[in-house]
């Protein structure tokens, strides 16, 4: 790093004058010379000189966290510089391990006064773990992804915890003068749940490590924020002994300032773009933080029936944007949060009247806290396009709330909900109430009706909580169903249409949820078909089939003329067939499950085409076969892409083999019970097993979590253990555990 300050040691002058050389000069020379050392004298300090002239600048003689001497990747030397106490690591995919690691360092303040550096690992080096000051801690906030991996920026901590060869920077790996905290994110409908969190913690233990209350676990598939709250209080406990600090000494101090902006260039407002490249349109890679505008080539209904459910089939063009993908990867799309709730918050908040006010926010602790999201903005464009305003209400949230209800009975009624957790789940959890329609309910308001000004208490809830408060609106993933081998220029999405009915309650009855990603997709077909679709009822109370959304994005940057276009960007995944086709396939996709197998058939089709082409007919004889295991409830209902698979069977020559199971129509089980994909499997077992056990074969698996997946891999088990003259539980699970370890075996499921 290079000094900031210039060098203040005197200056040499560029000549020097002997005493017999000013001798033998002439009086006029002599006055010549000294007015020439003057003046340049007076050139090379002038500076000094005129010093007073000039606005004097303080220099800081604070370091920034940044201004560590030596290794900017050194976490420790940036505790030191920074007088942090703690250290708080994220491994995090999707941004909520992230979210996690911020609470806890908010916490951390507000408790004991305590700061934190909140660190991405993937930004420092670990040799430095086993210099940790006696007085400080870390802590570990660990998510874990697909089948038990870590996440894209913890492989580097991973390795160097798993490595025996690794030493930290005293020699070694003792660590036994560390305290750290361990917090894990998981979903307990996948085999590896928590793993990482788990490895972390016995790995830092077996260094001599001192862990602080016990390790939590977050499960994603009930309640991630039940675990987080349940464990937090008596980690915090442990914490407060190991570290003798009291609680009490923190305060309740604001993460952000807002300020409304009375002129600013109406040019650099983002109105719902990502980054300033999205901004000021410069060319570049299109990625998470700049989605490239993909216009609607095809957008259509997938359902035979699609008067209750839908399922949207959207093509998107990609050409021009430098947007590559394989088969198996995943798209995201950018929805945008309803208006029906942008309007329900903005009112809820007392704003909607300065909705398009331009407003700055600034980070009060950028160490602890950056702002999520580019500014400045407006207050619409924040719960419009940047924050999930459309989640469930957090319990901790409404804690913070109350302090600004607007009577004593809001108070009241938002307090229990934050301080009862039976009474939260029963109204808030079971309901599905948002942020906006828990002020509402809280307030006494009717939050079955359309918002507006004379139905709707204003809360004084200073924004920079609500920014602070709720999470940043993420983009929604989906299986990409389609081979860049037959469409290089366009991205296929199959999205089936989340639309449920909430769980009644005394004081909230049923009403319809609506998932933001796939509503948002609806609304996209709609307008790109120009078709109609029943709204907001005019009786004044929500009845909406489909959420409307601001799908002609900022500025109108998603609509040309009569092209709308979707922000997307591409995942890469490993979810991929061998590379040899003599390799047996079995593929297991039910419902919207089979998106990534569509991909998958289509990138052996494009395959076929060239090899018949090139060694004549006969060329794919010695192919392994490609069998699909679908399920869906009717053939004439749901059966999606019904009319293509036989024409991929047929160009595949007999090498593409498909499997139906319809739950909802016979025949049925014996004992009158469904059938479902892993009947299928079952009725199959002797191909299924031969493919795997002689042909080598591969497995995928792609669709819910929960029930199917779990529920496929116990007939595997069983499949596999009887072929090879043992058990389920034994060979079984043995040749299972086998394939996944080889990647024979691979998932792609959600909850």
């Amino acid at each position: 790093m290079s000094d900031p300050n210039p060098n203040t040691s005197s200056p040499v002058l560029p000549f020097a004058l002997s005493a017999s050389t000013m001798a033998s000069t002439s009086s006029s020379d002599v006055l010549i010379l000294a007015l020439g050392v003057a003046l340049a004298a007076l050139y090379l300090f002038r500076d000094s000189l005129f010093a007073a002239s000039k606005p004097k600048i303080s220099s800081s003689t604070t370091k920034s966290l940044d201004d560590t001497d030596g290794n900017p990747r050194d976490f420790v030397a940036k505790m030191k510089a920074g007088n942090k106490r703690l250290a708080i690591f994220y491994g995090s995919q999707t941004g909520t391990a992230e979210e996690y690691a911020i609470r806890l360092a908010k916490e951390a303040k507000a408790k004991f006064g305590l700061t934190s550096l909140v660190c991405d690992p993937e930004e420092y080096d670990f040799e430095t773990l086993d210099t940790v000051p006696e007085d400080c801690a870390v802590f570990f906030v660990m998510a874990t992804y697909g089948e038990g991996e870590p996440t894209d920026n913890a492989v580097q901590l991973m390795q160097n915890l798993q490595d025996e060869s690794f030493e930290f920077s005293k020699g070694g790996r003792d660590l036994s003068g560390l305290k750290y905290v361990a917090f894990g994110l998981g979903n307990k409908t996948y085999e590896h749940y928590n793993v990482i969190s788990k490895y972390v913690d016995t790995a830092l233990e077996k260094m001599g490590a001192t862990r602080m209350g016990v390790r939590g676990e977050g499960d994603d598939d009930k309640s991630m924020e039940e675990d987080y709250l349940e464990w937090k209080d008596g980690m915090w406990e442990a914490f407060a002994t190991a570290m003798g600090v009291e609680e009490g000494q923190g305060g309740d101090t604001a993460d952000f300032a807002v300020r409304e902006l009375e002129s600013h260039p109406e040019e650099k407002v983002y109105l719902g773009e990502l980054s300033a490249r999205a901004l000021t349109k410069t060319k570049g890679i299109h990625d998470a933080k700049n989605p490239f505008p993909a216009p609607l080539i095809v957008a259509r209904e997938l359902f035979q029936d699609p008067k209750d459910r839908n399922c949207v089939h959207v093509e998107l063009n990609t050409e021009g944007s430098g947007i590559t993908y394989q088969h198996g990867d995943h798209v995201g799309v950018w929805p945008s949060n309803s208006e029906l709730e942008v309007n329900r918050l903005l009112l809820a908040l007392g704003l909607y009247d300065k909705k398009d006010k331009v407003i700055n926010i600034d980070s009060l602790d950028p160490a602890l806290a950056k702002v999520p999201f580019p500014v400045p903005t407006t207050y619409a464009t924040v719960l419009r396009h940047y924050i999930d305003i459309s989640a469930l209400a957090g319990r901790q949230m409404l804690g913070t709330f109350a302090k600004f209800a607007p009577n004593p009975e809001a108070e009241a009624a938002i307090k229990e909900l934050n301080t009862n957790k039976e009474v939260y789940h029963k109204i808030v959890a079971d309901g599905c109430l948002k942020a906006g329609e828990v002020l509402q309910l809280a307030a006494g308001n009717d939050i079955r009706a359309i918002p507006a000004p004379e139905n709707t208490t204003a809360w004084p809830i200073p924004f920079d909580m609500i920014v602070s408060s709720i999470p940043r609106l993420q983009p929604r993933y989906y299986s990409i169903s389609s081979s860049p081998k037959l469409h290089p220029n366009s991205i296929h999405v199959t999205c089936v249409v989340l639309r449920y009915q909430s769980i009644p309650n005394e004081r909230v009855s049923e009403r319809w949820v609506y998932g933001v990603g796939s509503n948002f997709l609806l609304n996209l077909k709609y307008a790109a078909n120009g078709e109609e679709a029943p709204l907001i009822g005019s009786t004044g109370v929500e009845n909406a089939v489909v959420p409307t959304y601001t799908i002609e994005g900022p500025r109108g940057a998603y609509k040309q003329e009569n092209i709308y276009k979707a922000p997307i960007h591409v995942r890469r995944s490993t979810f991929r067939l061998p590379t040899n086709p003599k390799s047996p396939v079995i593929m297991v996709g039910p419902g919207t499950g089979v998106a990534p197998f569509r991909g998958f058939v289509q990138e052996r089709v494009a395959l076929a085409r060239r090899s018949i082409e090139k060694n004549g007919p006969d060329a794919l004889a010695d192919w392994g076969r490609i069998t699909l295991f679908y399920g869906c409830r009717k053939s004439n209902e749901d059966f999606l892409y019904k009319d293509e698979w036989p024409s991929y069977a047929s160009e595949l020559k007999g090498k593409f083999v498909m499997h139906t199971a319809f739950s909802r129509e016979p025949p049925y089980k014996p004992d009158g019970s469904k059938i479902y994909v892993q009947d299928l499997i079952w009725e199959q077992r002797e191909s299924v097993a031969d493919s795997i056990l002689n042909g080598k074969g591969y497995v995928y698996i792609c669709g819910d979590a929960k029930n199917m997946s779990k529920a496929v891999e116990e007939v595997l088990a069983k499949v596999l253990g009887e072929a090879k003259g043992g058990s389920a539980e034994e060979e079984g699970a043995a040749e299972v555990k086998m394939l996944k370890e080889r990647s024979r075996l691979l998932l792609d499921v959600w909850s």
